[in-house]
């Protein structure tokens, strides 16, 4: 075996866990395209095919996470390295809890369809769910090319999904004010609109991971202002 073999054997498997990684991403935004395409359509096979597809996002969050520890066990990895592996292990939490918050959406989306109400234009929800797809991809793209100044880049954008979720719990208070009838609806438009500004969070902080692992600092809660 020659010298480097380890070395080489180590970033293959480095290379098999950002793989892993990128499929579970690219797993959690599908569910959240088609729970919201399920809740405008009204579509109950979406719908319950969101919340079937819940376990295998799961059973990726296990797996990911273990691959992740025997990397750190018997690796016994340094600076960067180290620091993506810890960051991994906390980003397949998150993106597993977009799985849930995808979940969320189609439960929603059910309680429509057996209350058979008609459904509303709400270009809010499509906006905020376009954004908060984009913010998670681009978060785990900068997260496994280590680029900081992308990972801030999405972070940022974490402010327009909040001010849409404002915008249209405004709308739909306006709704159920001026019709009690539509209070049930209109929480389950709320209830999406909460689920979708949650993975918008998610996705910043894998957005902060990534200029953790890139350039080592913290920035999370306000700590790189503090800082400087």
């Amino acid at each position: 075996m020659s010298p480097d073999a380890p070395f080489r054997h180590f970033h293959d498997q480095l290379a098999d866990l950002k793989r892993r990684l990128l499929e579970m991403s690219e797993r959690a935004e599908a569910l959240i395209d088609m729970s919201v395409e399920a809740f405008n359509d009204q579509d109950l096979e979406k719908a319950e095919a969101v919340i079937a597809a819940d376990h295998d996002l799961d059973q990726m969050e296990i797996e990911i996470e273990e691959q992740a520890i025997e990397l750190l066990a018997l690796q016994q990895p340094m600076a960067r390295d180290l620091r993506f592996i810890i960051s991994a292990i906390k980003i397949t939490s998150d993106l597993e809890r977009v799985g849930d918050h995808a979940v969320n959406i189609a439960q929603a989306a059910t309680r429509l369809i057996r209350q058979r109400s008609t459904p509303r234009p709400t270009p809010e929800l499509e906006d905020m769910a376009r954004r908060a797809r984009q913010m998670l991809s681009e978060a785990l793209d900068a997260f496994l090319r280590g680029d900081g100044a992308l990972g801030r880049a999405v972070c940022l954008k974490d402010d327009q999904v909040d001010a849409l979720h404002e915008s249209l719990f405004r709308i739909q208070l306006t709704h159920m004010l001026a019709d009690p009838r539509t209070i049930n609806d209109s929480l389950d438009y709320l209830a999406v609109s909460r689920n979708l500004e949650r993975v918008a969070d998610l996705a910043t902080n894998i957005g902060e991971d990534a200029v953790f692992v890139a350039e080592g600092k913290t920035i999370k809660h306000g700590a790189e202002r503090r800082n400087s």
